[in-house]
């Protein structure tokens, strides 16, 4: 333990930072040094931020709820209110946290997935060197990561959309869903959306990476590199930068869930361009946003509260900054 109170509070920092949940699994990995992974630090610091995200995505579930709802039943009449009200009459205010407990299962294999992935591709992009990844490297290799942990763990993302949009009495449990999901169309039923998903990872990683890495040197540019920015600063950074790239992806995730729910266009072309033209034809450019401001209400209590929790969930763990 002498080793890791040795570790530097900047590096903290950003693996908290790095590692902010708010909901969406396809941001790029935590960067560990030798040091951290010497140590332990790193599987404190993902336990840590597993435990924080489950409260925080619980705690925003209502929320989460009422943006797939949205943006697979959305309309004009259809807004946050409307949708919160039907919810309670449809099921009560238990209904509101319909697919968290999946949401809240895919935290651990994903996390672990990703951050193996992530290592391996690590490796191979710097073969005998012992150096930092630059952006662009990181990028690529979060990217890569991101979608072999996507592919493995995507059937828990129809189910949880699934399960999100369900009416009282539809399913047993996760066991009687997955069975009459499988019962539709079989295994191909847990990967609709899969391709927009694929996609969409690569705009959601890449501006998050990049805004996120350019508003910390942009402010290091312009003060005392010895000392390290504010937290809520880095917070700040964390927050704009993962909005930047919601708002960039939205589109592909927004028809990712459609297909999810098989929700077919009018014309009943089943497929991503088929539902993207159908939104632009019916809705026009708005429409591939429906759901967003949900999105955007739960970015704030889900930063808050996997911070908070994140650090008591780290001193438990005895990890303590210098």
């Amino acid at each position: 333990m002498d080793q890791l109170d040795n570790i530097d509070s900047d590096l903290w920092l950003e693996i908290y930072i790095k590692y902010m949940d708010i909901g969406e699994d396809i941001g790029v990995p935590d960067d560990f040094t030798n040091s951290e992974m010497v140590t332990g630090m790193w599987w404190r610091h993902l336990l840590a931020g597993g435990v924080a995200g489950a409260v925080s995505r619980t705690c925003t579930a209502p929320l989460d709820r009422i943006k797939v709802y949205l943006q697979v039943h959305g309309s004009k009449s259809c807004n946050i209110l409307s949708c919160g009200r039907y919810m309670m009459r449809e099921g009560g205010i238990k209904s509101y946290w319909r697919g968290n407990g999946i949401n809240v299962l895919k935290i651990g294999p994903e996390t672990a997935l990703k951050f193996a992935a992530y290592e391996q591709v690590k490796r191979q992009i710097k073969g005998s060197d012992n150096r930092e990844l630059s952006i662009y490297e990181r990028f690529v290799a979060g990217s890569i990561a991101g979608g072999v942990s996507q592919s493995v763990i995507y059937p828990l993302e129809v189910m949880k959309t699934r399960l999100a949009l369900r009416k009282t009495g539809e399913y047993a449990g996760i066991r009687d869903a997955a069975s009459k999901i499988f019962n539709q169309a079989g295994l191909k039923s847990f990967y609709r959306g899969y391709i927009p998903n694929l996609i969409g990872i690569l705009p959601y990683a890449g501006i998050d990476l990049a805004v996120y890495e350019t508003l910390k040197n942009n402010y290091l540019r312009t003060h005392d590199k010895s000392e390290q920015p504010a937290i809520w600063l880095l917070i700040l950074c964390g927050t704009v930068s993962s909005t930047a790239g919601q708002v960039c992806s939205y589109p592909l995730a927004l028809v990712r869930t459609r297909l999810q729910a098989q929700v077919a266009p009018v014309n009943g072309e089943m497929s991503m361009v088929g539902i993207f033209s159908d939104i632009l034809k019916r809705e026009g450019l708005r429409g591939l946003y429906r759901g967003l401001t949900p999105n955007f209400l739960k970015v704030a209590p889900a930063v808050s509260t996997s911070y908070v929790v994140y650090e008591y969930v780290r001193s438990a763990l005895g990890v303590n900054m210098t």
